[in-house]
């Protein structure tokens, strides 16, 4: 159908404008407050047809009418008569709110940014069996017999045997008519990868940087939940001592204590070793500071992460977003340590437009 087409053709130039302008919806988080469950709401500019307005007879055209040379025409932001409150007429700048999958986001973020596919590790890409009752038999226990398909069997013999009076509706279902609910084995994927956030929430981080991180965190999941069947996401905040927390107090939370790092590695050690065990998992640990930290706490922090924290991961990544209040001396200092090591990434983020960037040298290792 013409309606059919015109919708396919619609949906291939919205998706082509996103497409285009991925970087400025990369480096703005607008769409985390539109995102639902499995599609995300993106204000797309809506194309309006230009219709030219045409006045009265004899009123004058452009550049005619009363005045001078010189005179002033009113203040910016004044209607004609001087008068500047609100007005009526519609605005000049129209939005079209499209929705798209987060699978939809995440191939066009692969491709803008040409990553790698991720090739899961050992065991955790088997697929678990889970018992689903998707059958009927003859034959079972009294706490799972079905009783409409028991009750509509019964009737149809006695029916068809002529023994249903119509008077007297009463339908006995006898051995033979029992159905039971019956199950069989499923193959279920399981959760195979684990993403563990860690963030500074100390005096020194501010909102902008959160917010930084919550943009960046929200295109690293897309990502990730592209490459793995589900995705298990843990959130770690820490000032001078770091605790595990749920996603809206990872992003809204502000201490005004010192720093150490270190807590935020033993309680990100602790939940691995707890939780994901290694070889059935992949384990992707994800940190973001200012680079400021508490006096000798690296000689620890590195001590865990030698230790803990980078065999046990497929990738972990630091990315330390500019603030006025840190020193910003942590990211030399990791770099020093260990920055020839194949799972450490590091990325420098001034702003929100190097968020692209550092979404590329996070995940473009294909680990």
């Amino acid at each position: 159908m013409d309606i059919e087409r015109d919708q396919r053709r619609f949906k291939q130039i919205v998706r082509g404008r996103i497409r285009d302008n991925l970087r400025k919806y990369i480096t703005h988080g607008e769409m985390i407050g539109r995102k639902g469950r499995d599609l995300v709401s993106i204000p797309v500019p809506q194309l309006d047809v230009p219709r030219f307005k045409f006045g009265k007879n004899g009123s004058g055209g452009v550049g005619q009418g009363d005045g001078e040379v010189g005179d002033v025409l009113g203040k910016p932001g004044q209607g004609p008569d001087g008068a500047g409150g609100a007005g009526s007429d519609p605005g000049g700048g129209h939005y079209l709110e499209v929705e798209v999958s987060l699978d939809e986001l995440a191939e066009m973020l692969g491709n803008e940014l040409e990553l790698p596919r991720i090739k899961p590790k050992g065991a955790a890409s088997i697929e678990a069996e889970k018992t689903k009752y998707n059958s009927i038999r003859q034959t079972g226990p009294e706490s799972l017999r079905h009783v409409r398909r028991t009750y509509l069997r019964a009737l149809k013999r006695q029916i068809s045997t002529g023994s249903y009076e119509i008077g007297d509706p009463r339908v006995i279902p006898v051995k033979a008519d029992k159905q039971y609910r019956s199950w069989n084995e499923v193959p279920q994927p399981q959760v195979n990868a684990a993403v563990v956030y860690m963030m500074d929430v100390s005096g020194s981080m501010t909102d902008e940087q959160k917010e930084i991180v919550r943009t960046e965190a929200f295109w690293i999941d897309a990502w990730l939940g592209k490459q793995y069947k589900g995705v298990e996401k843990r959130y770690i905040i820490h000032d001078a001592v770091a605790k595990e927390v749920d996603e809206n107090t990872f992003y809204h939370t502000r201490e005004s204590g010192g720093t150490r790092i270190s807590s935020a590695y033993k309680v990100a050690a602790d939940l691995i070793d707890r939780d994901f065990p290694v070889a059935d998992w992949n384990i992707y640990c994800f940190q973001f500071s200012d680079g400021d930290n508490w006096g000798d706490d690296n000689r620890k922090a590195f001590e865990l992460l030698g230790e803990k924290l980078l065999p046990a991961s497929n990738l972990f990544c630091y990315g330390q977003v500019e603030s006025p209040y840190g020193s910003g001396d942590f990211i030399d200092a990791l770099e020093k340590q260990y920055g020839d090591h194949e799972k450490l990434v590091l990325s420098e983020i001034a702003d929100k437009d190097a968020i692209y960037e550092s979404i590329r040298k996070f995940l473009g290792k294909g680990k």
